[in-house]
């Protein structure tokens, strides 16, 4: 059986640095050729990761290299295309996040892949990160208790380098998608929830806002970047919350479960729990804030263990989702992400952007 998988890159952004750089981690992987129609971003990805080849036409490539697995990281609308031409050449397929931009492609990939045999993913990454491994573990222990509402908040710098691209630029792909910067970002945001809310339509309310005060007058000024969802499943709520404006940009989840909370921070790399007091009321009160204490010092040192290892990187969600699905592919197991919450997440992504259409139109 083979062993050892060969990986070609296509889109060489700045995305594709840690997808190169978390496959060349593996000892069953090999990066054999990446891929860009500017073939000086091919060439200078190539280089800097010692790639031994790299092509501008995505048909050449295949077949000559005859890769296992293709990681697409092109921006969302060249998804499709790009994924259905790497599965007719017979490769499994990963897919950078947002998997397409609408429910209708989505499922016409998932559908394809299937039809044809190949494993296929997508990149959520933070669903893979310690954190969100941790509190599945407590939840698969019965700490939680019962979900019963799970908080998501993603923090975004439009400051940062991505942001000050988009802003500095009407053209720019992100502008093209029909959700613009959230469909870029809330990704981060579902696959946090769709994990405890697990009805196939649950009810969903949209707010959204616009909330710099500086205007360009062109497509730019019609970005929101400020996102509140609430989603209400059948047995489990969730509220969601994207935000351009809040400082600091925190990532992190709450569950609130029959028998503790727990909180999930993305920055940090903590988990932490709030427990109900089991002392009398004055000692109730005052022990919570040494307890927190004591889980952050040995949360602390688990993140120390963590850097020791050489486990305390960016990309250690990817890593370990790349792990998985190249797991999947040599064991012929199912993909790390379900093809159904993939559907799940695509579905309401499209209904998050219709309200929104619905509610710039009425006003």
């Amino acid at each position: 059986m083979k062993t050892t998988l060969k990986t070609a890159i296509v889109g060489c952004g700045q995305i594709a640095d840690g997808h190169i750089s978390e496959v060349q981690k593996l000892t069953r992987a090999e990066v054999v050729a990446v891929c860009d129609l500017e073939i000086l971003m091919a060439e200078q990805a190539a280089s800097r990761h010692g790639v031994p080849r790299y092509y501008d036409k995505l048909e050449q490539m295949l077949e000559k290299e005859q890769p296992d697995v293709v990681h697409i990281t092109t921006p969302p609308q060249a998804h499709l295309p790009l994924a259905v031409s790497a599965i007719d050449a017979g490769c499994h397929v990963y897919v950078e996040k947002p998997f397409t931009p609408s429910y209708k492609e989505t499922r016409q990939l998932v559908e394809y892949a299937q039809e044809k045999g190949r494993k296929l993913t997508i990149g959520h990454i933070y669903y893979f990160d310690p954190p969100a491994l941790t509190l599945r573990e407590l939840v698969g222990q019965g700490v939680i208790g019962d979900p019963v509402h799970v908080e998501s908040f993603y923090g975004y710098s439009l400051g940062g380098s991505f942001g000050k691209a988009i802003l500095g630029n009407g053209t720019h792909w992100v502008h093209a998608l029909p959700g613009k910067l959230f469909q870029n970002n809330i990704d981060h945001l579902l696959n946090k929830v769709i994990e405890f809310v697990q009805d196939e339509r649950p009810v969903i309310k949209v707010f959204s806002d616009i909330r710099r005060t500086t205007r360009l007058g062109d497509i730019r000024d019609e970005m929101p970047d400020e996102l509140r969802l609430m989603i209400q499943g059948s047995s489990t709520t969730a509220y969601a919350t994207f935000s351009s404006h809040i400082k600091p940009a925190a990532h992190f989840m709450r569950l609130y479960g029959t028998k503790n909370i727990a909180h999930a921070d993305f920055v940090s790399r903590t988990v932490t729990l709030e427990q109900e007091p089991t002392l009398p009321s004055a000692l109730g009160r005052l022990l919570p804030a040494f307890n927190m204490g004591k889980q952050y010092r040995r949360e602390g040192w688990r993140n120390v263990g963590r850097f020791i290892r050489s486990d305390f990187h960016f990309f250690a969600g990817m890593h370990n989702l790349i792990s998985r699905f190249y797991d999947s592919i040599l064991n012929d197991t199912p993909p790390p992400v379900s093809h159904r919450d993939i559907l799940r997440i695509a579905w309401m992504m499209d209904e998050i952007f219709d309200q929104i259409n619905r509610q710039e139109t009425a006003t």
